[in-house]
């Protein structure tokens, strides 16, 4: 990469500074960011001091921290010389997982066969590469592509739905799978709506509305609305599943801890040839009247050590929207474990 770490006379056995040096200035404007704004991202989350000096950077810190920062530092040089820009979730990712980003793209079969082969993923979609953030995220998607069925369970903000739609997109493109369906539960979140105006998809477009989210992310609109016309992508209850076989396809079951056991049984039953299912819930949020088992609890209780099946876990350090999320949802859980 051209990139060499200079070690400043040592003082001591500890020294407390370690001085990267970065060959093309014009990248490293651009890893620093305007105002020097990803630096101070760094600082603040790894708790170091960077300080530049020519085409250099001083990194100030205990020696664990240094040692981390220089690896993130690195691994975003590498990122730019790739013609890759950063964004602050960039540097957020580069600091979860601790070595280089990834640089495996998953566009065709063969870019998905050379995933299997290990190293790192990118996920190419129509709008933008989408990248796995946190190791929990990076198992999950592999084991997306590797197996017929799987689960995400967690807490909100790890992105479970997210990455398993921008996997379906993926597969899409490749020609891998013939059409995208996703399904969540018509069910409110602790409130009453009533009876809602409009035509069948004016009702539960509220219901289906994160799912509309996640797919703009990845595919321009126009495209998203010709594969819709063309049942390429389709966005339905998960009442709507039944009677159904679904061959070619990949399929998602959003917030499915508000599926009941008899639900959850017909949908896991309507996987078909040539398909892929993933179901994805957070078992804290469940709406379902009081009284009524959540489906996804019984379906992870039944299906593990079932061959095809695979479950991957997450907790709030693989949160990726706000900070502050994580902290609520751990705040929550030490509640919940001191009643």
């Amino acid at each position: 990469m051209g990139i060499s770490a200079l070690t400043p006379p040592t003082r001591s056995e500890d020294i407390v500074e370690t001085v990267l040096e970065f060959p093309d200035n014009r990248l490293l404007i651009s890893l620093c960011g305007e105002f020097d704004r990803n630096l101070a991202q760094i600082e603040h989350q790894m708790g170091v001091h960077v300080l530049r000096r020519g085409n250099r950077l001083s990194v100030i810190g205990d020696k664990a921290a240094r040692e981390q920062a220089g690896a993130v530092l690195r691994s975003l040089y590498a990122r730019l010389e790739a013609g890759r820009g950063i964004e602050a979730g960039d540097i957020d990712g580069a600091m979860r997982m601790g070595r280089p980003m990834p640089d495996t793209k998953l566009e065709g079969s063969e870019q998905i066969e050379m995933f299997h082969g290990g190293g790192g993923i990118e996920l190419r979609t129509r709008k933008k590469p989408i990248e796995p953030r946190t190791e929990a995220q990076k198992e999950y998607v592999k084991n997306l592509f590797a197996n017929e069925m799987g689960f995400g369970i967690g807490p909100a903000g790890t992105g479970k739905t997210y990455l398993a739609v921008a996997v379906g997109v993926t597969m899409l493109i490749s020609g891998a799978v013939e059409k995208i369906i996703l399904s969540r539960p018509a069910v409110e979140a602790g409130e009453r709506l009533g009876f809602l105006p409009g035509d069948m998809k004016e009702k539960i477009d509220p219901y289906m509305q994160p799912l509309y989210d996640a797919l703009n992310d990845f595919l321009p609109a126009k495209q998203i609305q010709k594969l819709t016309e063309e049942k390429r992508i389709e966005i339905a209850p998960l009442a709507f599943m039944r009677g159904r076989t679904l061959s070619n396809a990949f399929v998602v079951l959003d917030e499915a801890q508000n599926a009941t056991t008899m639900q959850m049984k017909m949908f896991l039953t309507r996987l078909g040839e040539g398909s892929r299912m993933v179901i994805t819930g957070d078992r804290t949020q469940v709406d379902l009247p009081r009284g009524t088992a959540s489906g996804l609890a019984d379906a992870e209780r039944i299906l593990k050590g079932v061959k095809g099946v695979t479950f991957n876990y997450f907790t709030s350090k693989d949160v990726v929207r706000h900070p502050l999320v994580a902290r609520v949802i751990e705040a929550y859980e030490r509640d919940e474990a001191q009643g």
